[in-house]
Protein backbone atom coordinates (compact mmCIF):
# COMPACT_ATOMS: atom_id res chain seq x y z
CA UNK A 1 0.00 0.00 0.00
CA UNK A 2 2.44 2.26 0.80
CA UNK A 3 4.54 1.76 -2.41
CA UNK A 4 1.33 2.36 -4.50
CA UNK A 5 0.95 5.94 -2.38
CA UNK A 6 4.46 6.81 -3.13
CA UNK A 7 3.84 5.50 -6.79
CA UNK A 8 0.80 8.15 -7.34
CA UNK A 9 2.58 10.54 -5.36
CA UNK A 10 5.00 10.91 -8.30
CA UNK A 11 2.45 10.27 -11.35
CA UNK A 12 0.99 13.61 -9.62
CA UNK A 13 4.05 15.28 -9.21
CA UNK A 14 4.68 14.65 -12.86
CA UNK A 15 1.20 15.43 -14.22
CA UNK A 16 2.66 18.35 -16.52
CA UNK A 17 5.14 15.90 -18.27
CA UNK A 18 2.94 12.89 -18.48
CA UNK A 19 0.06 15.20 -20.42
CA UNK A 20 2.69 16.96 -22.62
CA UNK A 21 3.89 13.32 -23.63
CA UNK A 22 0.57 11.85 -24.21
CA UNK A 23 -0.19 15.09 -26.51
CA UNK A 24 2.84 14.60 -28.08
CA UNK A 25 1.73 10.35 -28.73
CA UNK A 26 -1.48 12.11 -30.21
CA UNK A 27 0.57 13.96 -32.55
CA UNK A 28 2.78 11.34 -33.77
CA UNK A 29 -0.11 8.70 -33.99
CA UNK A 30 -2.14 11.32 -36.10
CA UNK A 31 1.33 11.78 -38.97
CA UNK A 32 1.45 8.20 -38.96
CA UNK A 33 -1.77 7.66 -39.71
CA UNK A 34 -1.42 10.29 -42.51
CA UNK A 35 2.01 9.14 -43.43
CA UNK A 36 1.14 5.22 -44.11
CA UNK A 37 -1.97 3.82 -43.09
CA UNK A 38 -0.74 0.53 -44.20
CA UNK A 39 1.22 0.08 -40.87
CA UNK A 40 -1.10 2.68 -38.42
CA UNK A 41 -1.14 -0.02 -35.82
CA UNK A 42 2.40 -0.97 -35.76
CA UNK A 43 3.56 2.86 -34.86
CA UNK A 44 0.88 3.44 -32.38
CA UNK A 45 2.48 0.64 -30.56
CA UNK A 46 6.14 1.84 -31.00
CA UNK A 47 5.03 4.77 -29.79
CA UNK A 48 3.52 3.85 -26.74
CA UNK A 49 5.98 1.51 -25.97
CA UNK A 50 8.65 4.46 -26.20
CA UNK A 51 6.56 6.39 -24.39
CA UNK A 52 5.66 4.10 -21.70
CA UNK A 53 9.88 3.02 -21.87
CA UNK A 54 10.28 6.81 -21.20
CA UNK A 55 8.00 7.21 -18.04
CA UNK A 56 8.79 3.95 -16.42
CA UNK A 57 12.70 4.06 -16.50
CA UNK A 58 13.32 7.36 -14.90
CA UNK A 59 10.28 6.62 -12.72
CA UNK A 60 12.09 3.67 -11.35
CA UNK A 61 15.25 5.69 -10.72
CA UNK A 62 13.68 8.44 -9.11
CA UNK A 63 11.77 6.14 -6.57
CA UNK A 64 14.98 4.27 -5.88
CA UNK A 65 16.86 7.63 -5.26
CA UNK A 66 13.93 8.98 -3.09
CA UNK A 67 14.65 5.85 -1.03
CA UNK A 68 17.80 6.71 -0.27
CA UNK A 69 17.00 10.55 -0.21
CA UNK A 70 14.50 9.61 2.40
CA UNK A 71 16.93 7.50 4.87
CA UNK A 72 19.57 9.98 4.66
CA UNK A 73 16.91 13.05 5.42
CA UNK A 74 15.56 10.95 8.51
CA UNK A 75 18.96 10.70 9.61
CA UNK A 76 19.83 14.28 9.20
CA UNK A 77 16.76 15.58 11.00
CA UNK A 78 17.92 13.02 14.24
CA UNK A 79 21.74 14.29 14.04
CA UNK A 80 21.85 17.14 11.67
CA UNK A 81 25.34 17.90 11.81
CA UNK A 82 27.59 18.93 8.50
CA UNK A 83 28.15 15.45 7.75
CA UNK A 84 24.59 14.40 7.33
CA UNK A 85 23.88 17.83 5.56
CA UNK A 86 26.92 17.58 3.01
CA UNK A 87 25.13 13.79 2.25
CA UNK A 88 21.38 14.95 1.80
CA UNK A 89 22.45 18.24 -0.39
CA UNK A 90 24.52 15.66 -2.65
CA UNK A 91 21.22 13.49 -2.58
CA UNK A 92 18.20 16.20 -3.67
CA UNK A 93 18.84 18.41 -6.54
CA UNK A 94 21.16 21.47 -6.51
CA UNK A 95 18.68 24.20 -6.46
CA UNK A 96 17.39 22.79 -2.72
CA UNK A 97 20.74 22.66 -1.78
CA UNK A 98 20.81 26.45 -0.29
CA UNK A 99 17.49 25.86 1.42
CA UNK A 100 18.87 22.37 3.06
CA UNK A 101 21.93 24.47 4.34
CA UNK A 102 19.31 26.99 6.41
CA UNK A 103 17.63 24.20 7.67
CA UNK A 104 20.56 22.62 8.50
CA UNK A 105 21.85 25.84 10.49
CA UNK A 106 18.18 26.33 11.90
CA UNK A 107 18.24 22.64 13.32
CA UNK A 108 21.80 23.16 15.04
CA UNK A 109 20.92 26.46 16.47
CA UNK A 110 17.64 24.67 17.87
CA UNK A 111 19.21 22.38 19.16
CA UNK A 112 21.80 23.52 21.49
CA UNK A 113 19.05 25.76 22.86
CA UNK A 114 17.40 22.91 23.54
CA UNK A 115 20.35 21.29 25.25
CA UNK A 116 20.80 24.30 27.85
CA UNK A 117 17.12 24.04 28.25
CA UNK A 118 17.67 20.37 29.65
CA UNK A 119 20.32 21.31 31.68
CA UNK A 120 19.01 24.93 33.03
CA UNK A 121 15.96 22.39 33.97
CA UNK A 122 17.86 19.72 34.80
CA UNK A 123 19.58 21.38 37.59
CA UNK A 124 16.60 23.70 38.40
CA UNK A 125 15.13 20.24 39.44
CA UNK A 126 18.37 19.27 41.86
CA UNK A 127 18.05 22.49 43.28
CA UNK A 128 14.59 21.89 43.96
CA UNK A 129 14.75 18.73 45.28
CA UNK A 130 17.65 19.39 47.32
CA UNK A 131 15.72 22.87 48.45
CA UNK A 132 13.27 20.55 49.81
CA UNK A 133 14.76 18.04 51.37
CA UNK A 134 16.93 20.73 53.62
CA UNK A 135 13.68 22.57 54.37
CA UNK A 136 12.46 19.50 55.97
CA UNK A 137 15.36 20.03 58.71
CA UNK A 138 13.70 23.41 60.16
CA UNK A 139 10.22 21.84 60.28
CA UNK A 140 11.61 18.46 62.11
CA UNK A 141 13.53 21.03 64.63
CA UNK A 142 9.72 22.63 65.02
CA UNK A 143 8.02 19.43 65.55
CA UNK A 144 10.40 18.96 67.93
CA UNK A 145 10.03 21.84 69.92
CA UNK A 146 5.77 22.22 69.59
CA UNK A 147 6.09 18.70 71.28
CA UNK A 148 8.93 19.26 73.99
CA UNK A 149 7.60 23.03 74.48
CA UNK A 150 3.97 22.75 74.63
CA UNK A 151 3.83 23.74 78.08
CA UNK A 152 5.60 27.32 77.42
CA UNK A 153 3.28 28.65 75.33
CA UNK A 154 -0.18 29.23 75.09
CA UNK A 155 -3.05 26.30 73.64
CA UNK A 156 -3.56 29.14 70.84
CA UNK A 157 -0.28 29.67 69.65
CA UNK A 158 0.38 26.20 70.07
CA UNK A 159 -1.86 25.17 67.85
CA UNK A 160 -1.47 28.30 65.26
CA UNK A 161 1.76 26.63 65.30
CA UNK A 162 0.96 23.10 64.35
CA UNK A 163 -1.78 24.73 61.38
CA UNK A 164 1.41 26.61 59.98
CA UNK A 165 3.53 23.40 60.24
CA UNK A 166 1.40 21.92 58.54
CA UNK A 167 0.18 24.06 55.86
CA UNK A 168 4.26 23.98 55.17
CA UNK A 169 4.54 20.70 55.26
CA UNK A 170 1.66 20.39 52.49
CA UNK A 171 3.36 23.01 49.98
CA UNK A 172 6.89 21.51 50.38
CA UNK A 173 5.07 18.12 49.65
CA UNK A 174 3.68 19.52 46.18
CA UNK A 175 6.93 20.93 45.75
CA UNK A 176 8.46 17.66 45.83
CA UNK A 177 5.77 15.70 43.92
CA UNK A 178 5.75 17.97 41.31
CA UNK A 179 9.26 17.99 40.48
CA UNK A 180 9.42 14.16 40.76
CA UNK A 181 6.54 13.86 37.43
CA UNK A 182 8.59 13.90 34.79
CA UNK A 183 11.00 11.14 36.51
CA UNK A 184 11.84 8.27 34.61
CA UNK A 185 12.14 5.97 37.23
CA UNK A 186 9.39 6.53 39.86
CA UNK A 187 9.94 4.96 43.43
CA UNK A 188 6.33 3.10 43.77
CA UNK A 189 5.91 0.60 46.14
CA UNK A 190 3.11 -1.18 45.75
CA UNK A 191 1.68 -3.34 48.80
CA UNK A 192 -1.56 -4.43 50.42
CA UNK A 193 -3.13 -1.20 52.29
CA UNK A 194 -6.59 -1.14 54.15
CA UNK A 195 -8.25 2.10 52.78
CA UNK A 196 -10.12 2.66 56.47
CA UNK A 197 -6.72 2.79 58.12
CA UNK A 198 -4.99 4.96 55.60
CA UNK A 199 -7.74 7.00 55.79
CA UNK A 200 -7.78 7.75 59.74
CA UNK A 201 -3.71 8.20 58.86
CA UNK A 202 -4.08 10.66 56.10
CA UNK A 203 -7.03 12.66 59.09
CA UNK A 204 -4.62 12.25 61.21
CA UNK A 205 -1.44 14.11 59.30
CA UNK A 206 -4.30 17.05 58.61
CA UNK A 207 -5.69 17.11 62.13
CA UNK A 208 -4.70 20.71 63.12
CA UNK A 209 -6.27 22.20 59.64
CA UNK A 210 -9.25 19.89 59.91
CA UNK A 211 -9.95 21.16 63.64
CA UNK A 212 -8.63 24.97 62.80
CA UNK A 213 -11.73 24.90 59.98
CA UNK A 214 -13.87 22.64 62.86
CA UNK A 215 -14.62 19.70 60.38
CA UNK A 216 -16.13 16.80 61.86
CA UNK A 217 -14.85 13.34 60.36
CA UNK A 218 -17.15 10.52 60.06
CA UNK A 219 -16.48 7.02 58.51
CA UNK A 220 -18.61 4.44 57.12
CA UNK A 221 -18.02 0.81 59.08
CA UNK A 222 -16.96 -0.95 56.14
CA UNK A 223 -13.35 -1.52 54.82
CA UNK A 224 -11.82 -2.93 51.92
CA UNK A 225 -8.19 -3.60 51.01
CA UNK A 226 -6.42 -2.86 47.84
CA UNK A 227 -3.15 -2.53 46.29
CA UNK A 228 -1.09 0.69 45.98
CA UNK A 229 1.35 2.65 46.91
CA UNK A 230 1.02 4.51 50.54
CA UNK A 231 2.94 7.25 49.94
CA UNK A 232 1.32 7.99 46.60
CA UNK A 233 -2.42 7.20 48.33
CA UNK A 234 -1.57 9.76 51.13
CA UNK A 235 -0.58 12.46 48.75
CA UNK A 236 -3.74 12.34 47.15
CA UNK A 237 -5.50 11.99 49.93
CA UNK A 238 -3.81 14.94 51.92
CA UNK A 239 -4.41 17.07 48.73
CA UNK A 240 -8.30 16.26 49.29
CA UNK A 241 -8.96 17.14 52.69
CA UNK A 242 -6.44 20.07 52.12
CA UNK A 243 -8.96 21.12 49.27
CA UNK A 244 -12.06 20.26 51.69
CA UNK A 245 -10.78 22.98 54.19
CA UNK A 246 -9.97 25.26 51.87
CA UNK A 247 -13.49 25.24 50.13
CA UNK A 248 -15.31 25.30 53.08
CA UNK A 249 -17.20 28.87 53.07
CA UNK A 250 -19.42 30.18 55.20
CA UNK A 251 -20.59 26.59 56.65
CA UNK A 252 -20.72 26.86 60.65
CA UNK A 253 -20.69 22.79 60.72
CA UNK A 254 -18.18 21.65 58.29
CA UNK A 255 -18.51 17.47 57.73
CA UNK A 256 -16.28 15.42 55.89
CA UNK A 257 -17.45 11.76 55.28
CA UNK A 258 -15.07 8.87 53.86
CA UNK A 259 -17.27 5.94 52.53
CA UNK A 260 -15.70 2.34 51.08
CA UNK A 261 -17.64 0.54 48.48
CA UNK A 262 -16.61 -2.78 47.50
CA UNK A 263 -17.82 -3.70 43.72
CA UNK A 264 -17.97 -7.46 42.61
CA UNK A 265 -19.84 -7.00 39.29
CA UNK A 266 -17.15 -4.61 37.76
CA UNK A 267 -14.22 -5.93 39.60
CA UNK A 268 -13.25 -2.28 41.51
CA UNK A 269 -13.55 -0.45 45.15
CA UNK A 270 -14.22 2.71 45.70
CA UNK A 271 -13.67 5.22 47.79
CA UNK A 272 -15.47 8.38 48.11
CA UNK A 273 -14.70 11.69 50.08
CA UNK A 274 -17.37 14.01 50.56
CA UNK A 275 -17.87 17.35 52.20
CA UNK A 276 -20.32 19.83 52.45
CA UNK A 277 -18.75 23.48 51.76
CA UNK A 278 -18.72 25.21 48.38
CA UNK A 279 -19.57 23.62 45.39
CA UNK A 280 -17.39 23.95 42.29
CA UNK A 281 -19.40 25.55 39.64
CA UNK A 282 -20.65 23.91 36.38
CA UNK A 283 -18.63 25.87 34.35
CA UNK A 284 -15.39 24.68 35.93
CA UNK A 285 -16.01 21.08 36.39
CA UNK A 286 -14.45 20.09 33.06
CA UNK A 287 -11.24 21.94 33.97
CA UNK A 288 -10.70 20.84 37.79
CA UNK A 289 -7.93 18.73 37.04
CA UNK A 290 -6.18 21.21 34.47
CA UNK A 291 -2.51 22.50 35.54
CA UNK A 292 -2.70 26.00 37.57
CA UNK A 293 -7.13 26.12 37.42
CA UNK A 294 -8.13 27.81 40.03
CA UNK A 295 -11.51 28.69 38.57
CA UNK A 296 -14.19 31.28 39.74
CA UNK A 297 -13.57 29.80 43.58
CA UNK A 298 -10.42 29.74 43.73
CA UNK A 299 -9.63 32.91 42.43
CA UNK A 300 -11.37 34.67 45.62
CA UNK A 301 -8.31 32.53 47.60
CA UNK A 302 -4.65 33.76 47.71
CA UNK A 303 -3.21 30.82 48.79
CA UNK A 304 -5.22 28.30 46.03
CA UNK A 305 -2.52 27.74 43.31
CA UNK A 306 -4.39 25.41 40.91
CA UNK A 307 -1.91 22.92 41.61
CA UNK A 308 -3.39 20.26 44.39
CA UNK A 309 -6.28 18.69 41.83
CA UNK A 310 -3.32 18.21 38.76
CA UNK A 311 -1.06 17.00 41.03
CA UNK A 312 -3.53 13.89 42.67
CA UNK A 313 -5.00 13.39 39.04
CA UNK A 314 -1.27 12.55 37.88
CA UNK A 315 -0.39 10.46 40.63
CA UNK A 316 -3.75 8.60 40.30
CA UNK A 317 -2.55 7.78 36.84
CA UNK A 318 0.36 6.57 38.00
CA UNK A 319 -1.16 4.41 40.84
CA UNK A 320 -3.97 3.17 38.32
CA UNK A 321 -6.28 5.05 40.37
CA UNK A 322 -9.40 6.75 38.42
CA UNK A 323 -10.75 9.87 39.81
CA UNK A 324 -13.80 11.52 39.55
CA UNK A 325 -15.30 14.69 41.39
CA UNK A 326 -18.57 15.57 41.25
CA UNK A 327 -20.77 18.38 43.30
CA UNK A 328 -23.21 17.40 46.01
CA UNK A 329 -26.86 18.05 45.69
CA UNK A 330 -27.25 19.69 48.99
CA UNK A 331 -23.96 21.37 48.67
CA UNK A 332 -20.22 20.66 48.73
CA UNK A 333 -18.39 18.23 46.57
CA UNK A 334 -17.65 14.34 46.17
CA UNK A 335 -14.49 12.90 45.22
CA UNK A 336 -14.48 9.27 44.31
CA UNK A 337 -11.15 7.44 44.11
CA UNK A 338 -11.52 3.86 41.99
CA UNK A 339 -9.06 1.16 42.70
CA UNK A 340 -8.92 -1.74 40.18
CA UNK A 341 -9.07 -5.20 42.09
CA UNK A 342 -5.75 -6.97 42.31
CA UNK A 343 -5.93 -10.56 43.39
CA UNK A 344 -1.83 -10.54 44.39
CA UNK A 345 0.36 -8.11 45.19
CA UNK A 346 2.67 -7.39 43.25
CA UNK A 347 6.10 -6.03 43.96
CA UNK A 348 8.88 -3.04 43.38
Amino acid sequence: MKKLIIFLTYISSNRVWIITLACLDVFFIFLAWLANPDYFINYVALIIFVSFATLAIPLAISIRKRNKTDAIFRRFLLEPDDTNEYLLCEAVPAVLRPYICELGQHLRTQQEYINEQKITVTDYQHYIENWVHEIKKPLSLMTLLLDNRKDEMSPLVHTRMLYVRDHTRQDIEQILYFSRLGATHKDYFFEPLSILEICREAVEDNLTLLEEAGFSVEYTENDAQVISDKKGLMFILGQIISNSVKYTGNNPAPRLLFSIADSADNEQISLSMKDNGTSIPLSDLPFVFDKGFTGDTGSYLSRSTGMGLYLVQKMATDLSITVELKNNSCGGTTVTLTFPKVERPFGR
